[in-house]
């Protein structure tokens, strides 16, 4: 299930994987290591100043996040 975040994302054709939603209702995407600092620069730039970071992990050293 794709959510607003993930919507706008694919709109301006940044790359990413939604991984639904979770027990509170927040989307959880799935992004490279290598873009999520530019993912990030851009959603705060366009007014998503309040990123929420639950939990971050990497599946291997320098794999996904």
């Amino acid at each position: 299930m794709q959510g607003n975040l993930s919507a706008w994302l694919v709109k301006h054709a940044l790359i990413h994987r939604s991984l639904g939603f979770d027990y509170q209702g927040i989307e959880t995407l799935q992004i490279k290591p290598g873009d999520w600092h530019s993912i990030a620069v851009i959603l705060y730039v366009y007014g998503y100043n309040y990123l929420r970071s639950q939990c971050a992990y990497d599946v291997a050293p320098g794999g996904l996040l």
